[in-house]
Parts: C-alpha cells; sequence; structure tokens
C-alpha cells in the first residue's frame, strides 16, 4: 500500500507541475484573460478530466501555486534573527523573481500584477503572524500586536518587490536583501524589545 501511495503522489505531483509549467509559459505568450484550460491542458499534454481533477479553473491552478510558492518562501524565514540580522530569505525571491521576468512582464501585459501582489501580502501575511505567534508563546508580548506586525512585514516585501520589478531591476537581489533589512529591522527590534 505505501508503495501505490508514493507512486500516485509522484504522479500528482508530476501532473501538477507540468500544467503549472504549461500556464507560466502561456502567460509569458500572452494574456491571461485569453488564456484557455484547453490552452493549458493542450501545453501540458494532459486530459481535461485530469485537470478537473486537481482544479477547478485557471485562476485555481495559478492561485495555488502561488501559495504553495510563498508557503515554501515563508518557511525560509529564520525567526531567530529577527530584529537582529537579515531574517527573511529576499535573495530567494527575489532571484527567482528575476529569473522569472518574463512570466512578471506577462502579469503586467495581463493587468494582474495588483491582484497578484494583494493575494500575496494576504496569504504571507497569514503564514507570519501563524510563525510569530508561535515563536512568541512563552516571550513577552510584542509592542505592535501581531497581525499589524506580520501585515507591515508583507507589505513592505511586496512593495519593495514591486518598486523593483517594475524599474527593472536596477540593483542586485544581494543589495536588495540588504535593503529590505534596513528598513524592517529598526521596527522588528523595537517591537521584540531585542537592544540594538
Amino acid at each position: 500500500m505505501p508503495l501505490w501511495n508514493e507512486k500516485n503522489d509522484r504522479r500528482t505531483s508530476r501532473t501538477r507541475r507540468s500544467l503549472s509549467e504549461a500556464l507560466v509559459e502561456l502567460i509569458k505568450e500572452k494574456r491571461f484573460d485569453d488564456i484557455t484550460v484547453q490552452n493549458v491542458i493542450d501545453r501540458a499534454d494532459i486530459g481535461r478530466s485530469t485537470f478537473y481533477s486537481h482544479f477547478r479553473d485557471k485562476e485555481d491552478l495559478f492561485q495555488r501555486d502561488w501559495e504553495r510558492f510563498l508557503d515554501g518562501f515563508a518557511q525560509h524565514i529564520d525567526w531567530e534573527k529577527a530584529g537582529e540580522g537579515s531574517f527573511v530569505p529576499v535573495v530567494y525571491l527575489f532571484s527567482h523573481l528575476q529569473d522569472y521576468h518574463h512570466f512578471y512582464k506577462g502579469l503586467v501585459r495581463s493587468r494582474k500584477t495588483d491582484a497578484v501582489f494583494k493575494s500575496g501580502r494576504i496569504h504571507l501575511s497569514q503564514k507570519i503572524e501563524t510563525a510569530l505567534a508561535s515563536l512568541l508563546r512563552s516571550k513577552p508580548a510584542p509592542t505592535v500586536s501581531l497581525p499589524i506586525l506580520a501585515n507591515y512585514l508583507a507589505s513592505e516585501l511586496f512593495a519593495l518587490l514591486q518598486w523593483w520589478l517594475d524599474h527593472e531591476m536596477p540593483y542586485p537581489p544581494e543589495r536588495m536583501d540588504e535593503i529590505f533589512h534596513e528598513l524592517v529591522t529598526p521596527t522588528f527590534r523595537a517591537a521584540l524589545g531585542k537592544s540594538a
């Protein structure tokens, strides 16, 4: 039984990856509104019933991929360093989107960036709030409420990311990591009651 489940899980992962890659490629080529489920399944070489066994529609595919990516990103935030150093993996995020710049241009062309960044901010903010609540369970409460602190961090990250992408990535990801932490570290240090 475990072998069957493992094989099935691999097949499911492979199917989802194929569909995700197909959608990314299509977004580079045309507006999101002009992409059909049929375009996606043709590109991925996957049957219609298989698509609908995993996703409701192309929006569901897009959103679940985006949230899965943000979940992976959030897992790499080093909360022990919050307020003391580089604790958010900004280099990873910015480097990844640098590699997918044509995809971002496709989102701009599709007038989808505002909605994508808004949903990303909300999703990441929830992840951050949960992680901070767990981290601070047996510690003094921060001077700023957790929902506000989480929203602040996610909002700053997306605001800086959007500025960087819209200005044709004028600084390398490493420098953007430094800039981000120069901006947010004093706030986190104060909120968490850490000395400078």
